[in-house]
């Protein structure tokens, strides 16, 4: 017989956050429970997320700028704290999962004070500074890659390996066949430098896809999300070397563009990663260099190493160098096909259910006077939930 519950999920206020807060809300909804976003005010303000779930906004001061700035920054997050335990006598919630950023630690220190059983995910793979802070309190640590860094060896007892959640339209193309590449066919390139794009993207990637050999290049067909400032720059160059492109700041029906092309040129953030591995995409991969420990760089790792990507640094991006490593891939036969093979194998499809299977696991219904069972953890392997 299924139990609902309630949980309470904590994401700081942007979609790496978020994005896959709500993919699990939504699993943890379908499955009969009540679901509550605790976020900052960024986060509220996201449309077409969290929905059909109840949203709080709490205080959360970052601990920066000097004696002053920890002050003020402490008692906002004591107050943020304050704020959840009241939440949490009306909600009662069975557990609240962390899913990083700073407007995620009252919520998490509040359950920690009322004694709720606590999980983090963390999206990337270097173990974020919240989900660090927590990591020796939280009952379980969820993570989107099999090596993490900034994960001390004395948590490994309760690391789960989940991934990340991916949109269903993406998982979807998981099941279809890489388009066929042939010597004749049109090579599709898509490119794409995450929610604002990227300048260096639109400063090497034209000028990188016009020294690629005359028979390559005249069969190209790009797909390029371009910054505002910089789209029609990048048109010129690409009209003035004669390459079908279409620009834009925001690519619509991502998963689409992402279905029909032979390879992606991008940044390493963590959803876009797991989109190319769960629907099997080879890709260049570019981290970005400023993200919080160099993240991204690790981020890449996995993919790399399996074959299904080339990760190049920043500073070694140059048209020359991405000319280089995209005749590797699409001139020597069955080379693109080989990398979506190996993108594929390090996708976890299965993220969102796995997550949901490892919340599920914790706490207890409202209804209920004892906890459930906790199904012990194992160090980066699957999740075998418990049923309510």
């Amino acid at each position: 017989m299924s139990v609902s519950r309630h949980y309470v999920l904590a994401a700081g206020g942007t979609g790496g956050h978020l994005m896959p807060a709500h993919a699990v809300a939504e699993e943890l909804m379908a499955r009969g429970h009540r679901v509550a976003l605790v976020t900052d005010e960024r986060g509220a303000k996201i449309p077409g997320i969290f929905e059909k779930a109840q949203t709080h906004i709490l205080p959360a001061g970052r601990m920066s700028g000097g004696p002053v700035g920890w002050l003020k920054g402490f008692r906002s997050i004591m107050a943020g704290r304050d704020m959840s335990r009241r939440l949490y006598d009306v909600f009662k919630p069975s557990a609240v999962i962390g899913f990083g950023g700073y407007p995620a630690l009252p919520a998490l220190l509040g359950a920690f004070k009322e004694d709720i059983p606590t999980i983090v995910h963390d999206q990337n793979a270097v173990l974020g500074r919240v989900n660090r802070l927590v990591a020796g309190k939280v009952n379980a640590i969820a993570t989107a890659y099999p090596d993490v860094q900034k994960l001390a060896k004395r948590h490994q007892a309760k690391v789960h390996l989940i991934g990340n959640p991916v949109r269903e339209s993406v998982l979807a193309l998981r099941d279809e066949p890489f388009p066929a590449f042939t010597e004749e066919s049109v090579f599709r390139i898509l490119v794409t430098g995450g929610s604002q794009g990227a300048t260096i993207l639109s400063d090497v990637v034209p000028e990188g896809l016009g020294l690629l050999p005359v028979s390559l290049r005249r069969r190209l067909q790009v797909t390029q999300q371009c910054r505002a400032e910089d789209i029609e720059k990048v048109r010129a160059i690409y009209t003035r070397m004669e390459i079908p492109a279409d620009l834009a700041t925001y690519i619509e029906d991502m998963p689409t563009k992402l279905g029909w092309s032979h390879l992606v040129i991008a940044r390493a953030g963590a959803s876009t990663i797991a989109e190319l591995t769960v629907a099997g995409r080879p890709a260049v991969l570019i981290p970005l260099p400023s993200a919080m420990d160099d993240h991204q760089t690790y981020n890449a790792r996995e993919m790399a190493k399996s074959g299904g990507a080339r990760a190049i640094a920043q500073k070694d991006f140059t048209p020359v160098e991405l000319a280089k490593q995209m005749q590797k891939m699409a001139m020597e036969p069955g080379a693109l096909e080989n990398a979506a093979r190996r993108a594929r194998e390090c996708g976890r499809p299965d993220a969102v259910k796995d997550m949901a299977d490892l919340i599920e696991s914790f706490g207890v219904a409202p209804i209920l006077n004892k906890p459930l069972k906790i199904s012990p953890a194992k160090p980066a392997a699957g999740i075998q939930g418990v049923p309510a």
